[in-house]
This record gives structure tokens, C-alpha cells and sequence, in this order.
């Protein structure tokens, strides 16, 4: 499927059913973008390509696919191989909470999938195309606690670690061709991801929240402007210097404290 109107340009997210990645959906229709919207969830999925069509005038494909799985991942890699994809947005993750040790194993390697090995895939499968073509931009979503290693969330900030460096290395690789990649790194944003990673929201301050609205416009704009990477949040912004200028077994110290409070152990 091509976008639908050639005057348009064309976005395809992962992890589009909820949170961060619908917010994305969104506002790229918003923006005259028609969309790919990936998950696994089929009738979220289609609810809201209805909704999007019907209120913004744009096309929307849905693509179901587990991303932590093979079968997944290579339907979408073929699609983005396909030409014609102008953004892509690799939102699919989650995270997990907990003493690493007392942790089911199997999960925490299905996290290692989704958060890093499927991100590099797509972005491999996107890039090739848009280089080529001399235009096109990446949004991979990583987080503030890629600056700093968290005890209690091990797996999940170190995945995020690695996004932030794949993806600034790639911003340095592509700039020449025209192409954009930009790390996208929120702290605390009221979706499902707390829920799944078993962090309790109630513990964390209310200082720290910045809405999806406002974290996807952050990374819209930052892609936009050629950005490497945005922080979104004034006060995510101040931990992320800290963590970044502080001695490191002093951040992972605090990092380490909070996250066993809200809920890691």
C-alpha cells in the first residue's frame, strides 16, 4: 500500500494501539501524515485508523505484529523496505521492575527483543530507502534512565542506553544524506507502560509527569530541527545533567533508591 495522496507524506509507528505511540499517530495525522500503525492489538488498532481517517482526512494501514517474535518483525521490515515510508516511529517497548535475579528470564529477554533488537531491525529496514531517497527521519524512543544505570528497572534502562547511543551514532551517520534520526528520551508519562513495568505512578512526583501531547511534540520538533536526542520536562531535563555530570556510582545510587521506592522491590 502507498500513501494515499501523493502530496503527503507517510509515518508508520509502532506500538500505535496505546500511549505514547498513539499520541505520535496522532499528531502525524494532525500534520497531514498518512499512517502504517503497528501493534498487536488489531482492534485497537483499527479503531483508532477509523478514527484518525474519519477526523483528519489522511489513509491508515494496520499492520498486527508482535515485535518480539520473528514473524512480526519481518512483516514490518518488508513493509519499511517498500518505498514510500517518510517517519518511522519505533515507540513498541516495555518495561520490567523488580530485583534482576528474582525476575522471570524469558521476559526479561522478550524486553532485550522489543526494546533493542527489534528498534535495529526496523531502523536498518528504514534507513537503506531513506538514504537513498535523500529525505526521511527516525523517532526511537528511549528515556531519561538511559543516563544513568537504575537498579530495580536493570534490564529496561540498560536497553534504553543502548537507543540513546544507537541512536545518536546514527544521527552522526545519516546527517549528510538528508535523513534525520532523533532519541526521544521522557521520564514519567501517564500510559500503560507503568502498569506493566509494575511502577507504582502514586510515588512518583507529581513534578516529573509531562504529558504524551507534550513529549511527542517535543520529538516532532526535534526531528524536525535535526536534534540527536530531546529530553522533554524541565525537571527530566535537570536529573538527566545530574546523572550525566554527577560521579557515576553516585547516580546509580539514587537512581537505585528512587526506583526501589516506586515500586522496584
Amino acid at each position: 500500500m502507498t500513501t494515499g495522496n501523493p502530496d503527503r507524506k507517510l509515518a508508520l509507528i509502532t506500538g500505535a494501539s496505546s500511549g505514547i505511540g498513539a499520541v505520535f499517530a496522532t499528531q502525524l495525522a494532525q500534520r497531514r501524515h498518512d499512517l502504517i500503525l503497528v501493534a498487536r492489538r488489531r482492534d485497537r488498532l483499527e479503531q483508532l485508523a477509523a478514527e484518525l481517517s474519519e477526523k483528519q482526512g489522511v489513509t491508515a494501514e494496520v499492520i498486527e505484529a508482535d515485535l518480539a517474535g520473528e514473524a512480526g518483525v519481518s512483516a514490518v521490515e518488508e513493509r519499511l523496505r517498500s518505498p514510500g515510508v517518510d517517519v518511522l516511529v519505533n515507540s513498541a517497548g516495555f518495561g520490567s521492575s523488580g530485583q534482576f535475579a528474582d525476575l522471570p528470564l524469558k521476559r526479561e529477554l522478550e524486553e532485550i527483543d522489543l526494546n533493542v533488537r527489534a528498534l535495529v531491525r526496523l531502523s536498518h529496514a528504514a534507513l537503506g530507502p531513506m538514504v537513498q531517497r535523500r529525505r526521511g527521519g527516525i523517532v526511537n524512543i528511549a528515556s531519561t534512565g538511559a543516563f544513568q544505570p537504575v537498579p530495580y528497572m536493570a534490564t529496561y534502562a540498560a536497553t534504553k542506553a543502548f537507543v540513546l547511543s544507537f541512536s545518536e551514532a546514527l544521527h552522526e551517520e545519516v546527517k549528510e544524506h538528508g535523513v534525520s534520526v532523533t532519541a526521544l528520551c521522557p521520564g514519567p508519562v501517564r500510559t500503560e507502560f507503568q502498569q506493566v513495568a509494575g511502577v507504582d505512578e502514586g510515588r512518583v512526583p507529581s513534578m516529573a509527569w509531562v504529558s504524551a501531547d507534550n513529549v511527542v511534540k517535543s520529538a516532532l520538533w526535534a526531528l524536525q530541527a535535526h536534534r540527536a536526542s530531546t529530553v522533554p520536562g524541565l525537571v527530566n531535563k535537570g536529573g538527566m545533567l545530574t546523572a550525566k555530570f554527577a560521579p557515576r556510582f553516585v547516580a546509580r545510587r539514587v537512581a537505585g533508591s528512587m526506583f526501589k521506592r516506586f515500586g522496584g522491590a
